[in-house]
């Protein structure tokens, strides 16, 4: 306790890194505040917007203001979508690409695209939550009126929680669009475990507190998740040093994540969960099958819904890492580096390796990423309520740890160019090699 106190007051004993925390907190008040501000003529007593699938995931993303029709009831979805298709574009084609390694001037270039394709998203997406989660009982105003204003005032929210994401990173801690997300998720935590509690009762104190304690090894399994990587050693070419011509190497590691996909995979295939209930509730009239296929993928608890998530996540797990991680590029900027790994070839010998060494350590983290995704499944299958069965795994839970993690990274970064002690007695502290597109 001693240490921590300690480590508090160097934290903002540093002039610099106080005002970027009280920045930051500034920032996300903003974001929590305008998430609790309704859209100009609806009722929001009147809403029941369902959160089922992927609706829930898009509320908690935006801290309940989905279900709330706030002005911010997007949050920085929009720009989320917009990155990721900017992203497969300078994968798939080569203006992008030529772009992207154009350094400063291209970064900026792409980060404008991205703004601007994030309208058109705003606009389409605020157009389909309108018309299928507002009802008419809902409405003080017109329909054409209120979609009218709404779509403007939708875009605006959006774009200003993209701004707030940019001063974030900018003026407050850093990783500002990851860090309004996990907000979002974090606001709903303290009525979660409440809801919990409550629903033990008194007679069930030591299964709450059960509970927590496998919630607690749950976050540690995801931050062992999180940090794990494969360390392939490099040595690079002797280089003459000083007037005596002496001679040096340096011997390096390449770092590859066994989770280098991130949260995608699941982004991804929860995206497509709701496919096969839609579907079938189209013929569920007609069809006995199609209405138990209809009642089975709704329920995510069902071993069907959990099985074909568990492969979906598998598959993008590998689509992700295959498009994210480019083994022939690490060879080539190797080879140019004057490195090499020890009895490895330079070139395609050496691109064969990391793509060997990639596949064998993706499967297991897919794996793992798999079993952390149906995790909630299987908590409220034990009796945990689902508000907060949800924190037990799935995009919640790697977000949360992710985040916490980048932002105790850069805490640590400016104690220790201060000359003061780490947050942690065992090691630097590791954040995560790639954040979420932003």
């Amino acid at each position: 306790m001693k240490r921590f106190i300690e480590t508090v007051k160097n934290i903002f004993s540093i002039e610099e890194l106080r005002t970027r925390i009280l920045n930051t907190l500034l920032f996300i008040a903003i974001f929590r505040l305008g998430s609790y501000v309704a859209l100009p003529g609806v009722d929001p007593s009147r809403l029941d917007v369902a959160t089922d699938g992927l609706l829930g995931l898009l509320d908690v993303f935006s801290g309940g203001a989905f279900s709330k029709a706030s002005i911010f009831a997007l949050g920085i979805m929009p720009y989320i979508s917009a990155s990721i298709a900017i992203q497969l574009l300078t994968m798939a084609l080569p203006y992008f690409q030529k772009m992207q390694k154009e350094g400063e001037s291209g970064r900026k270039k792409l980060n404008q695209i991205t703004r601007v394709l994030t309208i058109f998203v705003t606009v389409a997406q605020s157009l389909t939550y309108l018309n299928t989660t507002i009802p008419n009982e809902a409405l003080i105003v017109s329909r054409i009126q209120f979609t009218t204003i709404s779509v403007i005032v939708l875009t605006a929210g959006t774009m200003f929680c993209m701004w707030l994401g940019e001063r974030i990173t900018d003026k407050g801690i850093g990783n500002g669009i990851s860090m309004l997300i996990m907000i979002g998720i974090v606001s709903r935590f303290p009525a979660a475990i409440l809801q919990e509690a409550d629903s033990r009762g008194g007679g069930g104190v030591l299964l709450f507190v059960l509970t927590l304690v496998a919630l607690y090894f749950v976050v540690m399994g995801a931050v062992a998740l999180t940090r794990a990587v494969r360390k392939i050693p490099i040595q690079y070419a002797k280089q003459v040093v000083g007037t005596r011509g002496a001679a040096v190497g340096q011997r390096q590691y390449l770092p590859l994540k066994i989770n280098a996909a991130g949260v995608m995979p699941i982004i991804f295939a929860q995206a497509l969960m709701f496919i096969p209930s839609t579907v079938a509730s189209f013929f569920a009239e007609k069809s006995d099958l199609a209405g138990s296929i209809a009642s089975t993928f709704s329920n995510y608890t069902s071993w069907q819904y959990n099985v074909l998530f568990g492969v979906l996540i598998l598959v993008f797990t590998f689509f992700y890492t295959a498009i994210s991680v480019n083994p022939v590029q690490i060879a080539d900027e190797m080879k140019r580096g004057g490195g090499f790994i020890p009895g490895v070839k330079p070139g395609k010998d050496t691109s064969d390796y990391i793509s060997s060494v990639l596949d064998h350590i993706t499967f297991p983290g897919a794996i793992l990423l798999a079993a952390v995704a149906i995790l909630p499944a299987i908590a409220s299958l034990f009796g945990v309520t689902s508000a907060f069965a949800q924190f037990f795994g799935g995009t919640s839970l790697l977000i949360m740890v992710g985040v916490v993690l980048d932002t105790l990274q850069q805490v640590e970064s400016y104690l220790l160019m201060r000359r003061y002690e780490g947050l942690m007695k065992s090691g630097r502290v590791q954040g995560r090699s790639t954040a979420l597109p932003a």
